[in-house]
């Protein structure tokens, strides 16, 4: 029997530390969460994507009363990031979310699962990482690519 080791390594830094392009897309995944529809959770995520080409786009969470309907901002974003651009790779995703009261939520959030599983997928299909900027009030987490977000992932090639 052997032990397998996973490691994943987070660069926290603060807002202020950040170069001034990923500043620029921190402030486009918090401003994009004035476009959620959260009435349920009251917990409005949003999320910006640099495109190769310098391009941002962003998306935001969209709740429905049926729950499994909604759609996360991590996914919006990269949705139409790939629909609109279907040939620019996404250099980097930074996401954002404010609490009920308005506040921008103190420490970083972690995408679900479902949106790893998204990134995931992107990295492959551009067959480069994408950078992940999780941004807190102040503290903002700095991912070198999604696969350490989704350590023993399912692939394409899991299926071979």
């Amino acid at each position: 029997m052997e032990n397998l080791h996973i490691q994943i390594i987070i660069r926290c830094c603060s807002y202020d530390e950040l170069s001034p392009a990923d500043r620029a897309l921190a402030n486009a995944a918090r401003e994009a969460t004035n476009n959620s529809y959260a009435p349920y959770s009251h917990f409005s995520v949003g999320a910006a994507a640099l495109l190769e080409n310098g391009i941002t786009v962003s998306g935001s969470n969209q709740e429905n009363a049926a729950y499994p309907s909604g759609l996360c901002a991590e996914r919006t974003t990269l949705f139409y990031a790939n629909s609109r651009y279907p040939h620019l790779a996404v250099e980097a995703l930074a996401v954002a979310a404010r609490n009920e009261r308005g506040e921008f939520v103190a420490r970083p959030i972690e995408p679900c699962g479902a949106c790893r599983q998204v990134m995931l997928e992107v990295e492959s299909r551009q067959g480069r990482p994408m950078r992940l900027l999780l941004c807190g009030a102040d503290t903002v987490y700095e991912i070198g690519d999604a696969a350490q977000l989704l350590p023993l992932s399912f692939r394409a090639d899991s299926m071979r």
